[in-house]
């Protein structure tokens, strides 16, 4: 079921521009361009170390940097998170309270915890307890689960298929297609083979500039080193 979320019925394009950063002399980001609308999973792939996991934060409005511009539907949205019903983000670092069982975390995120796990019913007999109490790979898949559940119209997922099964992957790479349904999905990966199929859009993060690669992903990404060839 779609659900309109505080910005209404949809379609909706967020877009980042403007976005440079340096650590010294090293520019890690160069006037990147990005854009991502609802009914969408883009792809942002790149080298470890390559800005990435900076780009997400600047988009979601965790790290400022100047000159930095991020638009919902043309309007100016900064920071994106305290708009509300507009975005949540994963981190790769955890992101659930390590003292709250998952249920209540869930409910903190105003999704319904039973339905968030209807696709994998062994999850549920586990929502009682804390992120401490499971493997790194179960809390994963559930942290992927809530927020892909949580009404908002773009989520940002870097690293989301951390430690998680590949049979749990397969199964979340048809839940994310269901949620593109009504939301953006951003996803950064180093897991090519898992998220290449699953994207409309792929753009590719290379000495800090961002290219949007084309209709043939792969054959791009094997001229730049990232895939064998």
């Amino acid at each position: 079921m779609r659900r309109a979320g505080a910005l209404g019925a949809g379609p909706h394009v967020l877009e980042a521009d403007g976005i440079r950063l340096a650590f010294g002399t090293r520019q890690v980001l160069a006037d990147v361009y990005l854009r991502v609308q609802t009914g969408q999973i883009v792809g942002l792939l790149g080298r470890n170390g390559s800005g990435k996991s900076v780009l997400l934060q600047t988009v979601f409005g965790a790290r400022a940097t100047p000159d930095a511009s991020v638009r919902v539907n043309g309007r100016r949205a900064v920071p994106a998170f305290a708009q509300p019903g507009l975005i949540n983000y994963l981190p790769q670092v955890p992101l659930l309270p390590p003292g709250a069982s998952l249920r209540q975390a869930a409910r903190l995120l105003r999704v319904d915890a039973e339905q968030a796990t209807a696709g994998f019913p062994e999850l549920r007999a586990q929502l009682g307890q804390g992120p401490g109490e499971l493997s790194g790979g179960t809390v994963r898949l559930l942290e992927v689960l809530l927020l892909l559940h949580a009404d908002t119209a773009f989520s940002l997922f870097d690293e989301p298929f951390s430690g998680i099964m590949p049979v749990h992957v397969e199964a979340l790479a048809l839940i994310m297609q269901q949620a593109k349904q009504r939301k953006g999905i951003l996803i950064t990966d180093h897991r090519y083979a898992e998220v290449l199929p699953l994207c409309d859009a792929v753009y590719l993060l290379h000495q800090g500039r961002l290219r949007q690669l084309g209709a043939d992903p792969r054959a791009e990404l094997r001229d730049y080193g990232y895939l064998a060839t």
